[in-house]
């Protein structure tokens, strides 16, 4: 079922193993043209374009673009004891393994009299984004929202895409996380427009919505589709972003002892998120190769969303790649940059110690990836594409900006007047040292 690329034997550098390994092609910046005039539609009319474009992609048109309070909570009654119960303890473990993200604040006394304090101040209003495309995601809104909360962020507005099934509004689980989240600011609108309405801020239409619809927020975050993805490529700078994650990716490192069984439930796990999604095996056994197809095939015939996993597994990003041995695999899959990466070898702890490129790594046999996606305490918005080399998973210093406190006495910065002097006059710029020096003169 999945394709085989063959690595036994070749010798090369990181980037060279990058380009071989299979991946999604995305071409965000033909998606930012398209999506131009869209951003540009929301900026200048607000709720009236927010409207139009969600006849336009999510075939109805909202009554209330910011759901009613009532509506939140009606959605929350309405949740069965179970799911309920479920979202309440995934909320409990990410508010906890969140909680230990938080950084201290510090104070440095660099030389007698000399100070620096570290601070960490959580932004002011954040925008959280949750998709709604093939699935319903209220993992989402805990993942985005239970980081910002710890972060203490006092505003938190949240967009999920409206939904015709439910009268214009987003899916009730989406609500229902919602309120258990404390959260009532949330919009019903999707896609490229919401990021838009975050950034800009959106004024309301005359008889429908307050004068403001949404004031801007200072960071956008949240997943979403390739057009989300070029939307936050498109306000950057404007506002903050997490990172553009796109259509998620699975790689799982494997030895002989691996079951696979495991191997191939947890591929196909992912593989069931998008047509698009990717599904990796990296392994040093072709034995295991040929067992975890052979399950695949039975197990993507009988799951739910047979097409949609089939499709996914057999796409040119999804395939099994062989290598010479396990120091190979690892250089393979941190060439590869998993969004999720799973270690199932007979020393998976020490193996994942050698990781350097991934969003989350789960170590071991029974550490699935569904674990993270809903209740490890870890954060499943995770960097993809092979952004994972260089970003992180959502987390809370996303929320937060360091700021430098410099506090000196006077006796202090008569002893730094020399060397500052010294080195203003090398750059020619004398009047740092008589900034300093009027203070001395006084």
């Amino acid at each position: 079922m999945l394709q085989r690329i063959d690595l036994r034997g070749v010798q090369t550098t990181r980037s060279e193993l990058a380009s071989r390994l299979p991946r999604a092609a995305l071409n965000v910046e033909k998606a930012m043209d398209i999506i131009a005039p869209l951003l540009e539609d929301v900026r200048t009319r607000g709720a009236a374009a927010l409207r139009d474009l969600a006849e336009q992609f999510d075939k109805v048109r909202p009554e209330h673009l910011r759901v009613p309070a009532a509506e939140l909570k009606k959605a929350a009654e309405g949740l069965s004891p179970g799911l309920r119960e479920a979202l309440e303890i995934s909320i409990a473990h990410n508010r906890a393994g969140h909680t230990a993200q938080l950084p201290e604040d510090r104070i440095t006394e660099v030389m007698p009299g000399g100070f620096v304090r570290q601070r960490w101040i959580p932004v002011e209003r954040v925008g959280l984004y949750v998709p709604g495309g093939l699935a319903v995601y209220p993992s989402s809104v805990i993942m985005n929202a239970v980081a910002a909360q710890v972060a203490g962020v006092a505003q938190i507005a949240l967009a999920s895409p409206p939904q015709a099934a439910f009268g214009g509004l987003p899916h009730p689980t989406i609500l229902a996380a919602c309120y258990l989240l404390g959260i009532d600011e949330v919009f019903a609108v999707g896609g490229a427009q919401a990021i838009g309405m975050f950034a800009y801020g959106a004024a309301g239409e005359p008889a429908l919505d307050p004068q403001v619809l949404c004031e801007p927020v200072d960071v956008v975050t949240g997943p979403g589709n390739i057009f989300v993805a070029a939307a936050k490529r498109s306000v950057r700078g404007v506002v903050g972003i997490d990172a553009e994650a796109g259509t998620t990716e699975i790689a799982i490192v494997a030895d002989d002892s691996a079951n696979p069984e495991y191997v191939a439930a947890d591929l196909l796990s992912q593989a069931e998120h998008d047509p698009a999604a990717a599904s990796v095996l990296i392994t040093d056994s072709e034995d295991l190769a040929d067992r975890v197809d052979a399950a695949l095939t039975v197990r993507a015939a009988a799951t739910k969303h047979s097409e949609r996993v089939h499709t996914a597994l057999t796409g040119p990003q999804s395939g099994v790649v062989l290598v010479d041995d396990l120091d190979a695999a690892i250089a393979v899959a941190n060439a590869y940059a998993a969004e999720h990466l799973e270690i199932q070898t007979a020393n998976a702890h020490e193996d994942a110690q050698r990781i350097r490129n991934a969003g989350a790594i789960f170590v071991g046999p029974y550490n699935p990836v569904p674990l993270g996606d809903y209740m490890a305490g870890s954060n499943h918005v995770l960097p993809t594409g092979g952004t994972a080399t260089f970003a992180s998973g959502l987390n809370v210093h996303a929320f937060i900006k360091s700021v430098q406190e410099i506090e000196y006495s006077h006796d202090a910065l008569v002893r730094m007047y020399g060397p500052l002097r010294a080195l203003a006059v090398d750059e020619d710029l004398p009047a740092h040292a008589e900034a300093v020096k009027a203070r001395l003169d006084s």
